[in-house]
């Protein structure tokens, strides 16, 4: 079944700006949110939708995306997994629009939020070639992951992390002064209640060590620079159990010296004889892997276009490509030679003869 559009779900026009977006969101969460609605999965899945408009319409990137290539060029880059998600997802957003105590009791009635890593950050840079047909890649990531050594304690083979002997365990000092009492994190374990005496000698009592690996980045055909993919759980390891994070690769594609690109149609020049301006002309124009056959009409003019339909940048993520625009230029010649000199002659005498004069001619020869 075919995605409904983001701005008709959230019944909003596509300049909308973030007031009016986070405004109808209000709306439909309120109407459509779970605990409203009990064993009702009609609009569960309307409160699902309205979530994931949300999601794409309040991030620029993703919303210009959207603007550009609708559904099919965001990649995967949308959706949740269910409610539960969305509130994690969301959990600032809601506490703005409702306050702690409308979504207050479903959050503390969940188990705490399991820990998640940072998302990574890679910039390709690909040939106009490669950005058209397609490429795969392997990417070398650097990464922290839990140290092998210490299997994350931070700690030497043989010890154990103790309790700081600041804060005996609590992570939290208090100072009092008179009548004044204040609570500040300890100082020396930062909060962790812990600090390790002997740190392992790998991850020098990090907890983690840096790694690289290798990850296979698929670009698909018709990506364009400032376009980018998500590689899900292929971010930075989280330093207590969890999950990755993602790791987004971002596209930069290297310029052609002949054609140049708008959009998914490609765009070049063509110079071409004046006989042959006047005469028109099949001219082979090869575009990455394919040549592709211009026809030149006769009587074209210095700037004129040529579109021909379906040889551009292939469409992300669809079927179907863009046109490839060929801007015509004629060629003069400086010095002609006396023989075109004596042709050319004749040439405006006869464009110069009346009309009659001309018929005459025709009939006579």
């Amino acid at each position: 079944m075919a995605k409904r559009d983001y701005y008709e779900i959230l019944c909003v026009s596509r300049g909308a700006d973030m007031r009016e977006i986070k405004q109808a969101y209000r709306r439909l969460a309120m109407e459509l949110h779970p605990d409203r609605n009990p064993d009702n999965h009609e609009a569960t899945e309307r409160f699902k939708e309205a979530a994931e408009a949300y999601d794409v319409l309040s991030n620029t990137e993703k919303r210009e995306l959207y603007d550009r290539f609708g559904h099919d060029g965001l990649h995967g880059q949308t959706g949740f997994s269910g409610v539960e998600d969305i509130f994690t997802h969301f959990g600032d957003v809601f506490s703005d629009f409702f306050g702690g105590d409308f979504f207050g009791a479903r959050r503390r009635s969940r188990p705490p939020r399991a820990a998640r890593g940072a998302d990574l950050r890679y910039d390709l840079t690909i040939s106009f070639e490669d950005a058209l047909r397609g490429v795969k890649r392997k990417l070398d990531i650097a990464h922290l992951h839990r140290c092998p050594d210490c299997e994350g304690t931070g700690a030497a083979a043989g010890t154990a992390p103790e309790a700081c002997p600041i804060c005996g365990g609590h992570g939290q000092v208090v100072q009092r002064s008179g009548f004044m009492t204040l609570t500040t994190i300890c100082p020396k374990c930062a909060g962790a209640g812990t600090w390790v005496a002997t740190p392992c000698g790998r991850c020098n009592g990090a907890g983690r060590a840096q790694y690289t690996r290798t990850v296979t980045a698929t670009v698909p055909p018709g990506v364009d620079t400032g376009m980018r993919l998500r590689l899900a759980g292929e971010g930075q390891h989280p330093e207590s159990n969890g999950t990755p994070g993602d790791l987004y690769v971002f596209i930069h594609v290297e310029p052609h010296e002949l054609l140049e690109r708008d959009g998914d149609d490609l765009h070049c020049e063509l110079t071409v004889p004046y006989t042959r301006a006047i005469l028109g002309h099949t001219a082979e124009i090869p575009v990455v892997d394919e040549v592709v056959r211009v026809e030149i009409p006769r009587g074209v003019q210095p700037g004129d276009r040529v579109r021909v339909k379906g040889k551009g940048a292939p469409h992300v993520g669809r079927s179907g490509n863009g046109d490839l625009v060929v801007s015509v230029r004629v060629a003069l010649p400086r010095e002609p030679s006396e023989g075109e000199l004596s042709l050319l002659e004749q040439i405006e005498r006869l464009a110069a003869a009346p009309p009659e004069r001309r018929r005459a001619r025709k009939s006579h020869s």
